[in-house]
């Protein structure tokens, strides 16, 4: 078995009898970083996820049925794209819909949201042995730039994402944003730049007494983190979490609210060198008045992300960034009691632009009701080879777990037919 990337082959055997576990982790970590150094420069890709927490309903947002009783209340409006339209809540949306690859046939193994979102980050069900990463987390590894001062993995937001870097380690976690409205906590230093030097420098000699106690492998992975914190609050590239930075006009041409902010702060950051932006929508979990409910979800979303895909155009940026609208799964066909909608993860929906995605498209169908898959049924994994692929990362690209166990990034998924 060999660790493979388009660059280079290494022999797992050789890698092991070469050095020490912390030499293999390191390997393992950085070899995909240093080897594709020329054409991460070259290409600069990058990727902004807005999720859905909660299970959006596709009915309500890119597959309508009005006219079905399925369809319920929602009313449907004409896109760019002649012949499809977008439930109305998603009006902004629909006018830059030749930008969008929707597709309509998407269909995940989970029913529960842990589970579900585990899957759909992870493209593996959750395990006690092994910790998968998330997407981000395999973006930031292969395509991060190990010496930026920004984090290459931002999640903004309240997620129900449990995934993080997992088996790849601390240096590919997510640096976590709960709001985009205010500054990142604790990356203002509260005493002198040259005090705050001293501080640090008493804080590796107390590591070095406890490396000499036996901790050694802790200090390496504490020092880590402080040595990434520490450059990047200091850094000026600080200013791309500041929105104050942005105009007015840039600022009300996103709207209101929290996930606003958040695409605003995604575009900012993209721009300063961050590989992988995840941005968090409110609580999709619609069990009762869905109607109501999704009518000021979809408030929320449309024009951030129509104005996000907008911008990401004029900037000349779109062609280089990823924009993918999803959740862990969909809402039921039939309307409950309740005037709700349940977990659906057999037929669903989802959206995408950019990073040379084929826009004007909609891919896989379901029939007049919503029920079942009628054409192109797309699963989670094929949708994240996909992602991987249109991104430049190799989808099948092994990673060893603690035990020196191979994992693929994506198995048994297939490159999406006509995306790209």
């Amino acid at each position: 078995m060999k660790i493979k990337n388009s660059r280079q082959e290494i022999n797992r055997r050789t890698a092991l009898t070469a050095g020490s576990v912390g030499a293999l982790s390191m390997l393992n970590w950085k070899l995909p970083i240093i080897a594709n150094a020329a054409q991460i420069k070259a290409n600069a890709k990058s990727c902004i996820l807005l999720w859905m927490g909660g299970g959006p309903s596709q009915f309500e947002t890119w597959d309508p049925k009005s006219g079905h009783s399925n369809g319920g209340e929602t009313q449907s409006v004409q896109t760019s794209i002649p012949g499809v339209n977008f439930a109305a809540g998603l009006k902004e949306t629909a006018s830059i819909a030749d930008e969008l690859c929707i597709i309509r046939s998407m269909n995940g193994p989970e029913g529960s949201h842990p589970r579900a979102s585990y899957v759909t980050q992870t493209g593996y069900l959750p395990t006690a042995s092994v910790k998968y990463p998330a997407i981000g987390s395999h973006v930031a590894q292969h395509l991060g730039d190990a010496d930026a001062n920004l984090p290459s993995f931002v999640r903004i937001g309240n997620t129900r994402n449990t995934a993080k870097a997992g088996l790849l380690g601390v240096d590919f976690d997510p640096f976590l944003l709960s709001s985009a409205e205010r500054l990142p906590d604790n990356t203002q230093i509260q005493t002198t730049e040259s005090r705050y030097k001293r501080r640090l420098g008493l804080l590796n000699q107390l590591e070095d007494d406890a490396s000499d106690d036996g901790s050694k492998k802790a200090v390496i992975a504490n020092r880590k983190l402080y040595s990434k914190a520490s450059r990047m609050i200091l850094s000026p590239e600080m200013d791309a979490f500041d929105l104050s930075k942005e105009s007015l006009s840039s600022r009300e041409a996103y709207g209101d609210g929290s996930f606003a902010a958040g695409c605003l702060m995604a575009r900012r950051l993209v721009e300063s060198g961050v590989t992988f932006v995840e941005v968090a929508s409110s609580n999709w979990d619609t069990h009762f008045d869905n109607f109501s409910r999704t009518t000021d979800l979809c408030a929320e979303v449309d024009l951030p992300f129509a104005q996000l895909v907008r911008d990401l155009k004029q900037r000349g940026m779109l062609d280089s960034t990823l924009v993918v609208w999803l959740g862990e799964f969909g809402r039921t066909p039939r309307i409950n009691g309740r005037g709700g909608r349940d977990h659906y993860p057999r037929a669903y929906s989802m959206a995408m632009a950019g990073c040379g995605i084929k826009g004007g498209q909609v891919i896989g169908q379901t029939d007049d009701g919503g029920v079942e898959i009628t054409d192109r049924p797309v699963k989670v994994n094929d949708l994240l080879h996909t992602l991987y692929t249109v991104l430049g990362v190799e989808p099948e690209f092994e990673n060893l777990s603690s035990i020196g166990r191979p994992i693929k990034i994506v198995e048994n998924g297939s490159l999406i037919d006509g995306v790209m």
